[in-house]
């Protein structure tokens, strides 16, 4: 059976892969071998990937079925890979610059975000993943006591609503982004949650993203303690720094961690493309 190299990245998180083409069928014992790393380390990069949509989309399907991404709209001739895409004279806000899990707002929100490199710039761009069990097993007894329990009100209004960031079109770049009505709707999910394949608790994504309450508190009560919450998910002890090359892929974990963009590139082109998954 294949051996992979999985070498850890020393920090909260994340993991390089190399040993392995994903532009080939792969065998389920190797599938395997992904899916454990990745239950492990949160975060897979993997280096020197020459992938066309077709073999992108086939690997992504190796680990469930494709998400609903509704506030995007798919690149031309695909159904479930969505650009993300700033253009060297984009002078728009930075696409995704809040820590977040990926439509934590939808009722099932996916499992898994893979990102692959298109075109990358030679300075910035990183993405920072903060690690969301080291974040719950480390926090302070007051503030989780104040916490436990407590269900936390998701929405895309913030971004994606007519009067959300993206409701005017200036802040869209050379992103293709779907703004709606539907944006307006809520869910609820616990704040603190088992991982379904692991039992690992987590807290599930991130406040002012698309956390925007909790139930049976105003959102005067519940904004302070949001704030709080933010500060502590995001500690530089919790983070894993990623920085990118052009061919690589990168999938992570949106139950286990939480993710932002960051900026750095100005007047140079980058383009990653995106596929979400969810479990079974």
């Amino acid at each position: 059976m294949p051996k992979l190299a999985i070498e850890p990245s020393g920090q909260a998180c994340g993991a390089t892969v190399t040993g392995v083409d994903l532009s080939q069928p792969l065998a389920a014992s190797v599938v395997d071998q992904i899916r454990a790393a990745w239950l492990e380390h949160h975060v897979l990069a993997f280096p020197d990937q020459k992938l066309s949509s077709d073999e992108f989309e086939r690997f992504a399907q190796l680990f469930g079925r494709f998400g609903d991404d509704p506030f995007f709209k798919p690149i031309s001739g695909r159904e479930h890979i969505a650009a993300v895409r700033r253009e060297a004279s984009d002078t728009s806000p930075i696409f995704a610059e809040v820590f977040h899990s990926d439509w934590s707002f939808q009722a099932q929100p996916p499992a898994a975000t893979l990102l692959y490199s298109i075109d990358i710039p030679p300075v910035g761009g990183d993405t920072l993943f903060a690690n969301q069990h080291l974040a719950l097993e480390r926090m302070p007894s007051e503030l989780r006591s104040r916490l436990e329990g407590k269900m936390a009100i998701h929405s895309a209004a913030v971004g994606y609503a007519p009067d959300g960031l993206y409701g005017d079109p200036k802040n869209h770049g050379s992103m293709d982004i779907v703004v709606s009505e539907e944006a307006y709707a809520r869910q609820s999910h616990p704040l603190f949650r088992a991982h379904p394949e692991t039992g690992r608790r987590a807290i599930f994504s991130g406040a002012f993203s698309y956390v925007i309450g909790f139930e049976g508190m105003t959102d005067d009560e519940a904004k302070p303690l949001l704030l709080e919450l933010l500060a502590w998910q995001s500690r530089e002890e919790f983070l894993y720094r990623h920085q990118w090359a052009n061919d690589m892929l990168v999938m992570w974990d949106n139950r286990s961690v939480l993710h932002r963009a960051t900026g750095g590139y100005e007047g140079h082109r980058r383009e990653l493309h995106r596929i979400t998954i969810n479990s079974g």
